[in-house]
């Protein structure tokens, strides 16, 4: 069902992993993609994957911590294409996999930069452009980690949380505006991320999940494909769990 036609999405960290793989399910809904990452080799084969959907794509290599940059590209986007109607901010990185006490402090400081910096400057950048067009759909990119806190993980598990707390904040500032604000708790999906942590933690996340595998990028872009859709008319500041029955709440 082609429902996004005529829309114009961002999605951060759209090069790769769930942010390609929902880039390419809102493009195959009909809406043109705008494509963000620092890696500019997979971004630009991104871009090209959704044009040869007989969509509308382009690449922008940007720094999400950096709101300079942030702002020029929307800025650009709206001068090229008049409109945003979604973001989607899916840039993140997971950060070391150690005990509090061997945490750098600057690894600390990029993990937040990246994860949450990067999620309230990418909103901030489009929400007066939403505000003014009266509609608007945002989803942020958090993990169930951010409920439950994963061990070793402490830096990547607070910027998730914070995430999903942003988003509440930021759903009710805008509730009656147009604007829906969502984010998504994702577990262990296939993928870079999933390959970067250790084996034993790997089976002890997995172990975690009631259905016994990992979740899947097309499965997680299918959720958030619902979330910016105009199906989804009722439902803001909420945090949607797709962990195969991991969460408790």
């Amino acid at each position: 069902m082609s429902d996004l036609v005529g829309k114009v999405s961002i999605v951060t960290g759209g090069a790769m992993g769930i942010g390609r793989a929902i880039a390419l399910r809102c493009a195959q809904d009909g809406s043109d993609i705008v494509v963000v990452d620092i890696e500019r080799e997979s971004g630009q084969e991104t871009t090209r994957e959704i044009e040869s959907l007989g969509r509308r794509s382009v690449f922008y290599k940007v720094d999400v911590t950096r709101w300079d940059r942030v702002k020029a590209m929307v800025d650009d986007v709206l001068g090229d294409f008049n409109r945003v109607d979604i973001l989607v901010n899916s840039a993140g990185i997971l950060g070391p996999n150690v005990p509090v006490w061997e945490y750098g402090v600057e690894d600390w400081d990029q993990v937040m930069e990246v994860n949450l910096k990067g999620t309230f400057l990418c909103c901030k950048a489009v929400i007066n452009p939403m505000l003014k067009q009266g509609s608007g759909r945002i989803v942020n990119v958090a993990s169930i980690a951010g409920k439950d806190g994963n061990p070793y993980m402490c830096g990547y598990s607070a910027s998730k949380a914070g995430v999903i707390g942003f988003t509440k904040g930021l759903a009710k500032e805008v509730a009656q505006k147009g604007v829906i604000v969502n984010c998504i708790a994702p577990t262990v999906i296939e993928g870079r991320i999933a390959a970067m942590l250790k084996e034993e933690q790997r089976r002890t996340l997995l172990s975690k999940i009631p259905m016994g595998r990992l979740g899947t990028p097309s499965e997680v872009a299918a959720l958030v494909k619902f979330l910016v859709s105009d199906e989804c008319s009722f439902s803001t500041g909420h945090c949607y769990d797709i962990s195969g029955g991991r969460a408790v709440y």
